[in-house]
């Protein structure tokens, strides 16, 4: 039986820093992954472009994560984002910041930040082994003795002294996150607590599909939940086949998702003026009707909007595009100043897993110690990263829960061998 100090599972961002943290620290450490390359789903992030993190500090960063934000400090001051960013830049990852204090490698791309932390995990002497997966934990008097595995149909057993869970969560299945360490944390006696997708699209009841791939800049939406503003986010919305993704909707996902999922009423509100008051528009709209009465409804409106999502407004007002500006009415006015301000739509369902940024849920953090990443179970088993119950809203958030629980899983499993 093949034999390490310590042996990570998972060779994502998380699992990338532990193990790199644990052989830094002298260790033998053995980093399994069951793909066929290592940070397979840390290449697509941030659409190709790997949201590295977000240079906020503690207090607005905190405000950021779900549930429990304070559980995530320990692990955040041990290595913060600072430390992320000077990390990957004496590894060889130029950075820079853009807005909304998110940061990204400067050359644009997610491969290139994959494959720094893989040359610099086997630089330090990590043993990579893709194509492995790991089938169970073995346990006994609440330690873990071995860890089987198989490879190329071939079943084994790997003895540790210590082991790193770093599975990752269920979005993206595709990049081999399909929930293996989840099993494998309820069969060692944890508590895994619901899971369901975040950052994820919304489906919207009775959804036009003329909009599909109409996106929307600077606009305002507002999340009502039973009727009450839950949230309310500024930026980019993206018109897909069953309803609305994009940043600003990403950003509200998560507490509508939870909503939908106890059949509560979700709705969203669009204010696609959000800069221009109703008085504004109504000062712009008359001065159209004085000047260009001749002029259609449809040519009005697209002074207004995108040329894509008019007919759909329109349509919405029950205003023909056709007739004339002249013959629009104060009512027909109202209509539409209303209607650019609050354009209610009912969110009833959202995608699965395979369009979500990452999973709510996951191992309890009451089972885990927030000083040390290490169960308070199975005395030499540590989390880290997608798998546990933390996530965060989109920005740069949640790789920076990767990176910080990875770095203290990896520091606190070689303090513990």
């Amino acid at each position: 039986m093949e034999s390490y100090d310590i042996v990570v599972v998972g060779a994502g961002p998380a699992g990338l820093l532990a193990a790199g943290q644990a052989a830094d620290a002298g260790k033998r450490v053995l980093l399994l992954e069951k793909m066929e390359k290592p940070g397979r789903k840390l290449r697509i992030t941030g659409k190709g472009r790997c949201n590295i993190t977000n240079t906020r500090s503690w207090h607005e960063f905190s405000r950021r994560l779900h549930p429990y934000p304070r559980f995530f400090k320990p692990a955040f001051t041990a290595f913060s984002n600072t430390r992320t960013i000077d990390f990957f830049e004496k590894i060889g990852l130029k950075v820079v910041i853009e807005r909304g204090n998110r940061v990204f490698p400067v050359s644009q791309r997610a491969h290139d930040a994959a494959d720094a932390l893989v040359n610099w995990a086997v630089k330090k002497g990590v043993i990579i082994r893709c194509g492995t997966t790991a089938l169970r934990l073995h346990t006994t008097d609440n330690l873990v003795t071995a860890i089987e595995v198989k490879s190329d149909e071939k079943l084994e057993a790997i003895s540790a002294r210590a082991v790193i869970l770093a599975t990752g969560g269920l979005s993206y299945p595709a990049t081999g996150s399909t929930g293996d360490g989840y099993r494998m944390a309820k069969e060692t006696g944890h508590t895994v607590t619901n899971l369901r997708p975040s950052l994820v699209a919304l489906n919207v009841a009775n959804h036009p599909k003329k909009l599909e791939g109409l996106e929307l800049k600077n606009v305002r939406l507002s999340l009502f939940i039973d009727g009450k503003l839950r949230a309310e986010e500024f930026g980019e919305l993206l018109f897909t086949n069953t309803g609305v993704d994009g940043a600003i909707v990403l950003r509200v996902s998560r507490p509508a998702v939870d909503a939908l999922i106890q059949k509560r009423q979700v709705e969203i509100r669009l204010n696609l003026k959000p800069a221009i008051s109703a008085e504004q528009l109504y000062k712009r709209i008359h001065r159209e009707l004085a000047t260009s009465g001749d002029a259609s409804v449809a040519a009005l409106m697209r002074k207004l909007l995108p040329a894509g999502i008019i007919e759909v407004f329109l349509a919405k007002v029950n205003i023909a595009g056709k007739s004339t500006v002249a013959l629009l009415s104060e009512n027909d006015v109202a209509r539409i100043i209303d209607a650019l301000h609050v354009w209610r739509m009912n969110i009833n369902g959202f995608q699965g897993y395979e369009r979500a940024v990452v999973t709510a849920g996951g191992v309890s953090l009451g089972e885990i110690d927030k000083k040390t990443m290490r169960s308070t179970k199975i005395m030499n088993l540590f989390f880290a990263g997608e798998l546990i119950d933390l996530d965060g809203d989109t920005g740069g958030y949640n790789l920076q829960i990767a990176f910080s629980t990875g770095m203290l899983a990896g520091k606190s499993a070689a303090d513990a061998c």
